[in-house]
């Protein structure tokens, strides 16, 4: 399974930037795909994921009512909308999918910069 993350990039604050993520494998096969980023020196965290039924969403506390997750199955992609980006939220973005069988995919990161 592979996971190809795209949409990163540069952007001032306030401005908005759409992630993606497209899985070799059909999404109906993973529990829960989402979004994670990390920043140099600081450990992985969990920005938003949602159920393949996409009957549930979660996001962090910190990005609540910025972000929205949404999922195609059709294509096999998620993709991450950032409304109202931030300094803070400047990360290497990774997307991730657990599959039913319990394994967990990553996909390689995608630089997001917001300048202020």
């Amino acid at each position: 399974v592979q996971l190809q993350a795209s949409g990163g990039g540069l952007v001032h604050a306030g401005g908005s930037l759409t992630l993606s993520c497209t899985s070799s494998r059909n999404t109906l096969g993973y529990y829960a795909i989402g979004w994670f980023r990390q920043a140099p020196g600081k450990e992985r965290e969990a920005v938003s994921c949602i159920t393949s039924s996409a009957s549930s969403t979660w996001y962090a506390d910190s990005v609540k009512d910025r972000f929205t997750i949404s999922k195609d199955s059709a294509k096999n992609t998620w993709s991450l909308r950032m409304n109202s980006l931030k300094p803070e939220d400047t990360d290497v973005y990774y997307c991730n999918s657990v599959a039913s069988w319990g394994t967990t995919y990553w996909g390689q990161g995608t630089l997001v910069t917001v300048s202020s």
